[in-house]
């Protein structure tokens, strides 16, 4: 900003976005100076220097709000898990896959987790079985990011939604 740039030429555009052409970077400081703005450097890797006559207050205003904007849409992130163990009563196992549904209705990465204890340990196969059934009720609807692992004493799989 202003004193700080060190460019000798500098690409110089106007508060309302129109180029004014390659300057030197005396004539675009008093240009700025004589309209009460600050000289922004925005682009500085470019030959030469691209450099805007702006407020910077506001423009660092500006800068923030998209950012909070841009932070506020992104969801992709969000990862809800859902817990159930093997031997799950047919019921509960519909609720947890409308569950399941709904979250990748709202563009949410779920991951399907099969507690074993104790002697259940030795029959993973109820949890393959269990996350197979899953697969098969909500097909269509997911892509499988992570295919069912053991992790210590749970079976899971990861499951996101279709693009």
């Amino acid at each position: 900003m202003n004193e700080q740039i060190h460019a000798r030429e500098v690409r110089l555009i106007d508060e309302d976005g129109t180029q004014l052409g390659i300057k030197s970077l005396f004539d675009a400081l008093s240009l700025a100076q004589a309209r009460g703005r600050d000289l922004l450097e925005i682009a500085p890797g470019a030959t030469p220097p691209v450099a805007k006559i702006a407020d910077f207050s506001k423009f660092r205003y500006e800068r923030e709000k998209r950012l909070k904007e841009s932070r506020k849409h992104q969801k992709a992130g969000q990862v809800k898990e859902i817990r159930m163990r093997s031997m799950i009563s047919e019921h509960d196992l519909s609720t947890k896959i409308h569950h399941a549904s709904d979250f990748i209705d709202q563009r949410c990465k779920v991951r399907m987790t099969v507690v074993f204890r104790g002697r259940e340990m030795e029959h993973r196969e109820f949890g393959l079985s269990l996350l197979g059934r899953i697969k098969e009720q909500l097909e269509g609807k997911f892509v499988v990011e992570q295919d069912p692992r053991m992790e210590g004493n749970r079976m899971s799989m990861l499951l996101a939604p279709k693009k």
